[in-house]
C-alpha cells in the first residue's frame, strides 16, 4: 500500500493506449484459457511423439494450468485487497492513504476513482476544519472587545456615554453578522460563499475600521482577553486614500476582515511607537481596489513569503515587538487570504525598503463565467 499517489494519472487519462486496454481483465482471462489449451495441446503432441503415458501428460497439464491461474488470480485480487484497506481507512476518517495506480486495466480505473474520492473527501474535511477555526477566531475578537467595554462600564472605569455605547453596539452588530455566516454552511460546503458586493466610498469606510481598531485596543489595554488580538496603544495608525473620493465595488464585511486582521498583525510586529499605514488606490479595472498595509517591524524574510498566509504560521519572529503584544493564533493572515480569494483577488508580500508590505488587489466586478 502506498501513502501517496504513486504513478498517479490525471482524471480521464486514457493511458498510453488511447483508451484501448490491451491488458484488460477480459483480455487476461481470455489469454488464460488460450494458454491452458495450448499447454494441453502441446503436451498431448509431445506425448504422441514420445509415446508418454497420457496420465503423466494430464498431471503436467493440470499443474501448469493451476500455476498460471494462480498467478493471474493473484494479480487480480492483490489490488482489491489494497483498495479494501484504503476504503477501510477512509471510513475511519483517514484520508491520507491512496491506492497504487500502476495498472492499465479496469482495476486501475477503479483505483483512480477511489483516489479521486479520497482527495475530495480530504479537501472537504480540510475546508470544514478551516471554517470552524476561522469562524472561532473571528467570533473571539468582537466578543472580547464587547466584554472589555462592558466590564469597564461596570467597574466604573468609563461611563456609559453615547460614544462608548456606539462602540459596544458596533461590536454587537459585527458579532451578529459573523453569526449569520454560520447559516451559509451549506453553501460553503458546496464551494459557494455569498458575497454581498456594494459600491461605497473607501476613505470613510477605512477610517471607521482604523478607529474601531484603536477603540478595541484601548478597551483591551491592561486586560487578558485570550482573543489573540493586540492590546497596544503606542502604535500610530495612518490612512492614505487617493483620490479622496475613491470608491470600490466589493463586500465591505469581507474587506473589514482583511484590513482588521492585517492591521492586527502589523501592530503586533511594530516597534515601540511605530507606524502602520493603510494605503488605498484605484485598481486596474473600474471599481477595483488596491490596498497596501505597511509597518515598520522587522519584515518577513523572502524565504517565508510563500508561507505567510498558511494557517497557524507565526513566522520566524519569536517575540512580537512592544508591550501588550502576544503571538496570536496564526489565523489572521489565513482569514485575510480566504476573504481576498472569495473576491477573486490577489494578496501577497511585496518588496519594501522597511518593515513588511502586504499588497492586495481586488477586482471591481466578478469574473465573467467561461
Amino acid at each position: 500500500m502506498s501513502d501517496g499517489p504513486a504513478g498517479r494519472r490525471a482524471p480521464g487519462d486514457p493511458g498510453p493506449w488511447g483508451g484501448v486496454r490491451p491488458f484488460s481483465i477480459k483480455t487476461k482471462l481470455g489469454a488464460l484459457v488460450v494458454i491452458a489449451v495450448l499447454i494441453t495441446t502441446g503436451l498431448s503432441m509431445i506425448a504422441v511423439q514420445t509415446e508418454t503415458e497420457l496420465r503423466f501428460i494430464t498431471v503436467f497439464s493440470m499443474i501448469a494450468t493451476l500455476l498460471i491461474t494462480q498467478f493471474v488470480a493473484h494479480s487480480l485480487t492483490a489490488p482489491l485487497d489494497d483498495m479494501n484497506a484504503v476504503a477501510r481507512s477512509i471510513s475511519h476518517g483517514d484520508y491520507t492513504r491512496r491506492v497504487r495506480e500502476n495498472r492499465w486495466d479496469e482495476l486501475g480505473d477503479l483505483a483512480q476513482t477511489i483516489n479521486v474520492m479520497a482527495d475530495e473527501l480530504e479537501a472537504q474535511d480540510h475546508q470544514r476544519k478551516e471554517l470552524v477555526a476561522n469562524v472561532s477566531h473571528e467570533l473571539r475578537t468582537p466578543i472580547a472587545g464587547l466584554r472589555a467595554v462592558l466590564e469597564n462600564i461596570v467597574d466604573g472605569v468609563t461611563e456609559a456615554d453615547p460614544e462608548t455605547m456606539r462602540t459596544a453596539l458596533k461590536q454587537t452588530e459585527r458579532l451578529g453578522r459573523l453569526v449569520e455566516t454560520l447559516l451559509d454552511l451549506s453553501r460553503l460546503d458546496n464551494g459557494v460563499v455569498p458575497l454581498r458586493r456594494q459600491r461605497f466610498e473607501v476613505w470613510p469606510y477605512l477610517s471607521g475600521v482604523l478607529k474601531e481598531a484603536n477603540m478595541v485596543a484601548s478597551a483591551r489595554a491592561g486586560m487578558t482577553t485570550g482573543s489573540g488580538g493586540h492590546t497596544r496603544t503606542d502604535v500610530h495608525l495612518s490612512l492614505d486614500v487617493r483620490p479622496p473620493e475613491l470608491t470600490a465595488y466589493v463586500d465591505p464585511e469581507r474587506i473589514h476582515q482583511v484590513v482588521a486582521n492585517l492591521i492586527d498583525n502589523a501592530v503586533k510586529h511594530s516597534p515601540p511607537h511605530g507606524r502602520v499605514t493603510v494605503r488605498a488606490r484605484p485598481g486596474p479595472q473600474p471599481d477595483s481596489l488596491r490596498l497596501e498595509i505597511l509597518d515598520e517591524g522587522p519584515g518577513i524574510p523572502r524565504t517565508e513569503w510563500h508561507r505567510v498566509f498558511e494557517r497557524f504560521n507565526r513566522g520566524s519572529v519569536n517575540q512580537p515587538h512592544g508591550p501588550g503584544s502576544d503571538g496570536g493564533t496564526g489565523l489572521g493572515l489565513a482569514i485575510a487570504r480566504w476573504a481576498v480569494d472569495l473576491h477573486g483577488g490577489r494578496i501577497g508580500v511585496a518588496e519594501s525598503e522597511r518593515g513588511c508590505r502586504i499588497l492586495i488587489t481586488l477586482p471591481g466586478t466578478s469574473p465573467s463565467p467561461s
